[in-house]
Parts: structure tokens; C-alpha cells; sequence
């Protein structure tokens, strides 16, 4: 898979304090993962690389709003994202408490996704890309090719994998510059998706063989 920034963009899932920082409500399933992939330090070195190199950015946030606490019906993880509010706002058009929230993105990433530059779509409400504007961000710049990675290897990111499959994108899913829960019933989330990842993506390459292509 050839990348070039022509047609090629970068794509983040949920680069948030809940599921990066040590601090966040979800450390104690994939603290491990992040920090054994050197989840957090591989993302920075692709948004730098993209910045430098003129690739377009965007990012897939997950948020919930109090609109959503009346939802009917949630699987094991919305579950779980409820209680512990992981992502969780004020509202759609009130960051009051927002900023250093889990909601909010990691700090060493805002450099990055402020500039002005980076497209950040509307929030996807479940796992993948069906609930928001993302994918006509992608069309609406002529992107046919995605660099994939972000959070969770198992969910979110593999969910936004198939979406864009599925969508006619062809996929590369940087193996680590992503990271997953485990947990001691339904085991390793990330070894789970990499299995996944070799059947779908087009390519599954590390952080370096990623760099390395997209300096063509």
C-alpha cells in the first residue's frame, strides 16, 4: 500500500485522557497495552510526520451528552462508559469542565489537533463511523486511503475498519500506534484485533514502516 499525501490521510480514534492517560477511566483495562506498544509516543510521532509532511488529519472523538443517559438499551461497554462517565460533556455546545476532562484529548496531542488544520468530525456514538460526518469529511478532500490507529484496537478502531471497508477505502491500520482493554473473562482485547486486522486491513504496518512510507 503506497501512501502519498494526494489522497492519503491520517485517521485518529479517540486520542482522549479516558483512554490514554494514566489518569483516565479506562487506564486499569489498557494501561498495559498502551504503555508495552508505546501507544502514545507512536500516535505523536504520526501526527508529526503528517503535519511535516502535509497529510491530512483527522480525528473521530467519542463523546456523550446528558441527552444520552436516556438511551433504552446499552451493551456491556456503553454500560461501563456510562458509569464511569468516560467521554462525557456538559453538552454539545458547552465545554464548561471540558478542558483536562477525560473527554478532553491528551495534552502532548493538542499541538497537533488545534493547529487549525486538523478535521475533528462530529462524535461516533458507538464504535464505528456509521453515527458521524467522517467519512464525507474523508470524500469531501478526495481521500481514498487511510492510516489508521487510535483507541480501542479492538472496538473503536476495528469498528472504523470495517466502516471504511466497507465504504471502498482501502485501510492501513498501524499495529502499534493503537492499543486494547484486557480483561480476566473476555481476555486481550489489542491480540484479538490484530488477528482481525491481518484478515481486513490492506496493510498492518508498525509506527516506523508507516513514517517510512508516508516520506515516500
Amino acid at each position: 500500500m503506497r501512501f502519498q499525501n494526494t489522497d492519503t490521510a491520517v485517521v485518529f480514534i479517540d486520542p482522549q485522557n479516558d483512554v490514554l492517560s494514566e489518569t483516565g477511566s479506562s487506564w486499569a483495562a489498557v494501561g498495559a497495552s498502551v504503555t508495552e506498544n508505546g501507544t502514545v509516543e507512536n500516535m505523536e510521532r504520526i501526527f508529526r510526520a503528517a503535519k511535516q509532511r502535509g497529510y491530512h488529519v483527522f480525528i473521530s472523538p467519542h463523546y456523550f451528552y446528558p441527552a444520552d443517559d436516556s438511551w433504552m438499551f446499552n451493551g456491556p461497554l456503553e454500560t461501563e462508559e456510562f458509569r464511569t462517565r468516560t467521554f462525557a460533556r456538559k453538552g454539545p455546545l458547552d465545554l464548561t469542565g471540558f478542558p483536562g476532562s477525560g473527554a478532553d484529548w491528551l495534552d502532548r496531542f493538542k499541538p497537533y489537533i488545534e493547529d487549525g488544520r486538523t478535521i475533528v468530525a462530529g462524535p461516533h456514538k458507538v464504535f464505528g463511523p456509521q453515527s458521524n460526518d467522517l467519512v464525507l469529511q474523508l470524500r469531501k478532500r478526495a481521500i481514498q486511503k487511510i492510516i489508521l490507529g487510535g483507541m480501542l484496537a479492538n472496538l473503536c478502531v476495528e469498528s472504523h475498519l470495517r466502516g471504511f471497508l466497507e465504504d471502498g477505502f482501502e485501510v492501513a491500520v498501524v499495529r502499534d500506534a493503537t492499543a486494547g482493554p484486557r480483561h480476566p473473562d473476555w481476555g486481550d482485547g489489542y491480540q484479538a484485533a490484530i488477528v482481525n486486522y491481518r484478515f481486513l486491513a490492506h496493510a498492518v504496518p508498525s509506527t516506523k514502516e508507516a513514517v517510512d512510507r508516508m516520506a515516500g
